[in-house]
């Protein structure tokens, strides 16, 4: 009974200790993209995910070689700490929207998507939003680290490299994000998302344990034996699909720093109606959001290296994000067009792909 228990507050002391090293280690103070709501000024941000990130890799390393804790221990409690997670993400969303003002006349509605737009703690040390894709992408790579160690330990020398390859990847994923923290505070979840059940649940419960569904469903199973051909490809799509993601939000991050700023020598070409302005080539040029099409790609790469492309389960990763982003690109377009008025219809005429270029 005290192992599940334990398993069960496992998230919340790792969420706590993260939520410490956020406060108290170095970090740089940046201008965001988002204003203070009501007003022109520019909210700052101090950012330091990635040195919070290796250490409590290098802590949970320490633990499991001083044998304090086994290597796989969060895929032995794996499903109670999930239970856990899930509590403390309903939990967190309960206390930041409950007892604020509603926005919509639903309830339902503002519990889902929120009511505060972005609230921070002492003076921007640390931001909610920020926190919460910090715990979601550390508690992501440990139970990256642990599912890998499973398997390794059950299979030994007859492990199979797609796993391990498939575990690299979404370390990548984990590492690039964080080394671009602040590229992020130029997207779409940072200036058009409140922070309400979608966004609290999703970073604390659904972000950390779903992005790892391909692992759950495959570390106890032997070595397909993919031939090392199809590991090459499917790495290949997924850095393929990485640069279109990358390339398109530091694209985008770079013009709004500096219209003017050549990027990997393309030269912004943009429209305008003397007011406001778009970006019509390079990676913008090739579709109205690229980027989500990198992340589809993305996360096809990763889950099929684990090699059972036949397996249903794997495909949800993938399968969630066309869920998400489909829909997401329609309500950016009416957000957009609203926004520009007649200047967004003639960015429709200069960019008319919506995600694929040709295609959609």
């Amino acid at each position: 009974m005290l192992d599940k228990i334990l398993g069960f507050l496992t998230p919340v002391i790792i969420y706590f200790f993260i939520f410490v090293l956020n406060a108290v280690m170095p970090g740089r103070w940046v201008t965001g993209y988002v204003t203070k709501e009501g007003t022109d000024e520019k909210l700052r941000y101090r950012l330091n995910g990635l040195i919070v990130l290796i250490t409590v890799l290098i802590c949970w390393v320490a633990i499991c070689y001083a044998g304090w804790m086994s290597w796989d221990y969060l895929y032995q409690i794996r499903w109670y700490s999930l239970a856990g997670a899930i509590t403390m993400g309903l939990i967190f969303s309960i206390v930041l929207v409950v007892p604020y003002p509603a926005v919509k006349k639903s309830f339902f509605a503002d519990f889902y998507l929120g009511r505060l737009e972005n609230p921070q703690l002492w003076g921007g040390r640390i931001d909610a939003k920020m926190w919460l894709y910090l715990v979601g992408a550390i508690m992501l790579e440990l139970n990256i680290l642990s599912f890998a160690a499973h398997h390794y330990l059950l299979f030994g020398v007859d492990a199979s490299p797609g796993i391990y390859l498939s575990s690299a990847l979404l370390t990548f994923f984990i590492f690039d994000y964080l080394t671009f923290e602040e590229i992020h505070l130029y997207t779409y979840d940072l200036f058009a998302e409140r922070v309400g059940f979608k966004l609290g649940w999703g970073c604390i419960a659904f972000y950390p344990y779903f992005y790892s569904i391909q692992l759950w469903s495959t570390v106890d199973k032997p070595n397909p034996h993919t031939p090392t051909f199809l590991l090459v490809i499917y790495a290949m799509i997924f850095f393929v699909s990485w640069s279109l993601s990358r390339g398109a939000n530091m694209q985008k991050y770079f013009f709004k720093k500096d219209p003017k700023k050549v990027f990997l020598g393309i030269t912004p070409e943009t429209i305008t109606d003397g007011k406001k302005t778009l970006l019509v080539n390079g990676f913008w040029g090739l579709s109205r959001h690229i980027n989500y099409l990198g992340e589809i790609g993305m996360a096809t790469g990763i889950i099929l290296c684990v090699g059972f492309p036949l397996s249903f389960l794997p495909w949800l990763y993938p399968l969630y994000y066309v869920a998400l982003l489909f829909p997401r690109q329609v309500d950016d377009d009416k957000r957009c067009a609203e926004k520009y008025g007649p200047l967004w219809q003639e960015y429709l005429k200069k960019v008319p792909y919506r995600i694929i270029p040709y295609i959609y």
